[in-house]
């Protein structure tokens, strides 16, 4: 197994990528096991976060060097099929119904900043540095490209897709595309902390934000989104746990849903 799952609790579930000594790098198994790793993660009503880690040095490299060998033999066939498997896989990501906390504690290249992109929050540690280096190879960042063009933004992806530069992770708070930066040391705790956070919320109102950002962004403010909003407040509202949440906050008691 290319992956390490673990259930510190029935709310938070770990993925950790487990290739150490090839530093996290994508091949074919890893993509798959991810895929159903995520898959599986977005059928348990019980969960509330998801951090998504890397063992080893680095948080992933990006594409395996072996699997970039046998790809230099690909028919474009083979080529396009490998490539969907990749987009198939950050979208299970992208659209598990729970936050997933990016824990960036080396390197991430590559399609690990593909990887970075699809989580809704990312902690980094001081020393951790990304590049998209796809250039540098001839080739193109295609498949991770809508997720990292939203993340880190169109006027710094104009730049980096092209130079291949690395930036730090200062540079990637100050460009909107980490939100945390901390000591290496101190990079577990700032973790714990979010996920503390999270299993504080509402469950499923943390659910109904997460997609309400997805569906959301970069929509013309017309009057089927207006009608859409309002409709969802209503929903939550009128809900079971939104009743709960307003009950408690006015009788000043924890939510029913606190462990």
């Amino acid at each position: 197994m290319t992956l390490e799952i673990l259930r510190p609790s029935a709310h938070v579930a770990q993925v950790w990528l487990n290739r150490p000594d090839v530093r996290n790098a994508f091949n074919e198994g890893v993509i798959r096991e991810m895929t159903e790793a995520f898959q599986a993660l977005a059928a348990d009503a019980a969960l509330r976060v998801v951090v998504l880690g890397g063992r080893g040095k680095a948080f992933c490299a990006g594409a395996d060097l072996g699997w970039m060998r046998a790809m230099a033999d690909y028919s474009w066939e083979q080529n396009r099929a490998d490539a969907q498997a990749l987009a198939d896989m950050l979208w299970a990501i992208y659209r598990c119904p729970v936050p997933v906390i990016g824990r960036i504690h080396g390197d991430c290249y590559a399609g690990g900043v593909g990887l970075a992109s699809v989580c809704d929050i990312l902690v980094a540690a001081d020393v951790a540095s990304f590049c998209l280096s796809e250039a540098r190879l001839g080739l193109l960042p295609a498949t991770i490209g809508p997720y990292v063009v939203r993340a880190l933004g169109e006027q710094a992806s104009r730049r980096f897709f092209v130079t291949a530069e690395r930036f730090g992770a200062v540079q990637a708070q100050a460009l909107g595309f980490v939100h945390a930066v901390c000591a290496l040391d101190e990079l577990d705790a700032k973790v714990d902390e979010l996920v503390a956070t999270l299993v504080a919320n509402g469950p499923m109102a943390v659910r109904a934000c997460k997609r309400l950002v997805q569906d959301v962004a970069h929509r013309t403010i017309d009057g089927a989104l207006r009608e859409d909003t309002a409709r969802r407040i209503a929903d939550i509202r009128a809900s079971d746990e939104g009743k709960e949440g307003v009950q408690s906050f006015l009788h000043k008691r924890p939510p029913a849903w606190l462990p």
